[in-house]
């Protein structure tokens, strides 16, 4: 156990690295060891653009492949939602992935954490691509999806590289907004990718060869996309300077459990304080991919066209959101965000019901509001969270928001949509911004430094 005097004169303790985590290092060192705000940037959107193409290659199957290949004994509508059952599974495994992830650092170290959880994210993604039919292997092809999906979970939470706080801490006083949305470009760019692959297959295949082999393509791809990320974070992750950054600032992992117990108020503020911006996330996104599919005479091409141009407005939503914070503040952006999302909110019957052009405009403007949202939604309010809380407090309270706010709103808006209308979708939505108005105004410490 070596030893390390933060400037405050704190001594942190560090195990020794693994053989892995010195064969990292030694292959991704680099004769600079410096790193700039710049490189931790391009670090982050890296590593979360190839973990949202991952999560959204999944939610697109789940609705356009996995009814029809795993549920043919039941009709369309049930099907999807027992797909997104299994969509959830995701979202209750990552805290638990968290867990069991902060244990391996401290055992063994960031680098053997991070390979070991991209590999197994890559591995359970890629192994998707190989899922046999209900036809052919009956409910062990249920049974397969779900614990490849909950390996999808469990590596998510171990993929916590600590960069989005390390960034953060490190960016300029007064770019503090600007650098908090540059991680959450990964979001657009992985649903781009993920939304144009099935556009081109779709629309360039049979329907009987798309679900023969052509769906399993996209999922293939992210495995290879996986280890670029990978080698990209690892290049960063690996350095001294990256250690010694963590060190001064006392990002190390800590116990979940006494972080939990002693930062529980600052776990739910946390949780609850975006909860609108990723509520509005899968009901711009998965949500109204399955109402099209079931209700909608729409062709699924043209539908996924029209999210292709939203989500360019959520990327150009979630640039501007860094000015926008950086003049009046990301506790006030995020306020004024849940407003107006709470206001969207009583249009979604109206848009999803009337016709094309109301459909689109439903996509646009909801992809436009989760852009200036979600732009400053990431570690909200980590900067409540003591030094030493900090690295495990921001993975943990990532965990809970996408837990209570997104994991299982497609199942719920799906669910409620088929049997009480869609009025009610839009209560859901409301329901989340107003949580996020309540946390938001119990965390006036958000006006601050992040």
């Amino acid at each position: 156990m070596a030893t390390t005097t933060t400037p405050n004169g704190v001594h942190v303790g560090a195990q020794e690295p693994s053989q892995a985590g010195n064969d990292a290092r030694n292959i991704n060192a680099r004769d600079d060891d410096h790193i700039s705000p710049g490189e931790i940037a391009v670090g982050v959107v890296i590593g979360r653009a190839s973990e949202y193409f991952d999560f959204f290659v999944y939610a697109i199957a789940s609705v356009l492949v996995f009814p029809s290949l795993l549920f043919p004994f039941d009709g369309r509508l049930e099907g999807t939602l027992y797909a997104f059952t299994i969509f959830s599974f995701a979202f209750i495994a990552r805290p638990i992935g968290t867990v069991i992830s902060m244990a391996v650092q401290r055992r063994y170290g960031r680098e053997a954490k991070l390979t070991g959880a991209l590999l197994l994210l890559g591995s359970t993604t890629a192994g998707i691509a190989f899922l046999p039919s209900y036809a052919d292997n009956g409910f062990y092809s249920i049974l397969i999806l779900s614990v490849l999906r909950i390996g999808q979970g469990l590596a998510l939470g171990g993929s916590w590289d600590g960069l989005p706080s390390l960034l953060a801490l490190n960016a300029p006083e007064n770019k503090r907004g600007w650098y908090a949305m540059l991680g959450q470009l990964g979001a657009p760019v992985g649903f781009f990718i993920a939304a144009g692959l099935f556009w081109y297959l779709i629309g360039n295949l049979s329907d009987l060869d798309f679900m023969d082999w052509g769906w399993r393509y996209p999922f293939y791809v992210a495995f290879a996309i996986n280890v670029v990320a990978l080698f990209a974070r690892l290049r960063l992750t690996s350095t001294s300077e990256y250690a010694k950054l963590l060190e001064e600032r006392e990002l190390q992992p800590t116990s979940v459990i006494e972080m939990a117990s002693s930062q529980g108020r600052n776990l739910i503020i946390g949780a609850l304080a975006a909860l609108a911006s990723y509520a509005l996330f899968h009901l711009v996104t998965v949500f109204p991919l399955s109402w099209i599919t079931i209700y909608s005479p729409r062709s699924v091409t043209g539908f996924l066209g029209t999210q292709m141009v939203g989500v360019v407005l959520m990327a150009v939503g979630v640039v501007a959101s860094g000015v926008i914070a950086d003049r009046i503040g990301r506790r006030r952006t995020l306020g004024s965000l849940a407003i107006l999302i709470a206001v969207f909110s009583g249009f979604v019957p109206m848009l999803l019901n009337g016709g094309e052009g109301a459909q689109d405009t439903f996509i646009m403007l909801g992809f436009a509001l989760l852009g200036l949202s979600y732009g400053q939604a990431a570690g909200a309010v980590t900067a409540n969270f003591p030094a030493q809380y900090r690295y495990t407090g921001a993975a943990f309270t990532s965990d809970l928001a996408w837990l209570v706010g997104a994991g299982f709103a497609p199942l719920v808006a799906l669910g409620v949509s088929s049997q009480f209308g869609l009025a009610y979708v839009g209560l859901y939505l409301l329901s989340g911004a107003v949580c996020s108005l309540a946390a938001l105004s119990l965390n006036r410490a958000l006006d601050i430094r992040n």
